[in-house]
């Protein structure tokens, strides 16, 4: 199975997230609410894949994927938000994430294109 780490610092779209995930096949392992605890996480998890918000609170999630990238550049990053300014994707691109996400369109969006396909595992 592929393993997901959820980082957002709203309880309510991590538990969310963490049943669509589930639906959809993936693993979540651990869920992160600021950039202190992604990098934490990450490393004790070692996720194949993470969800990652663009705003953490007082955290920016494009300087947190760069962080997780130097660290471990294997797990698939992919960013979310509540609104797309119009450049969310490349933006997410420049920072090592493999893409953009609106949060509302996680449940239908073809998640294959970011990770691994859950069937396959990682």
């Amino acid at each position: 199975m592929v393993r997901v780490l959820i980082v957002d610092d709203q309880p309510y779209f991590r538990r969310v997230a963490r049943e669509l995930l589930a639906l959809r096949g993936y693993a979540v392992v651990g869920e992160a609410g600021c950039a202190a605890s992604a990098h934490d996480a990450a490393r004790r998890l070692r996720p194949d894949a993470v969800l990652l918000d663009v705003c953490l609170g007082a955290d920016d999630g494009h300087d947190v994927a760069r962080a997780l990238a130097r660290l471990d550049p294997r797990p698939a990053v992919l960013m979310v938000s509540i609104t797309d300014h119009g450049d969310e994707d490349v933006r997410a691109r420049d920072c090592g994430a493999r893409g953009f996400l609106l949060k509302t369109s996680i449940a239908s969006a073809d998640l294959g294109r970011f990770w691994p396909s859950p069937s396959a595992g990682a």
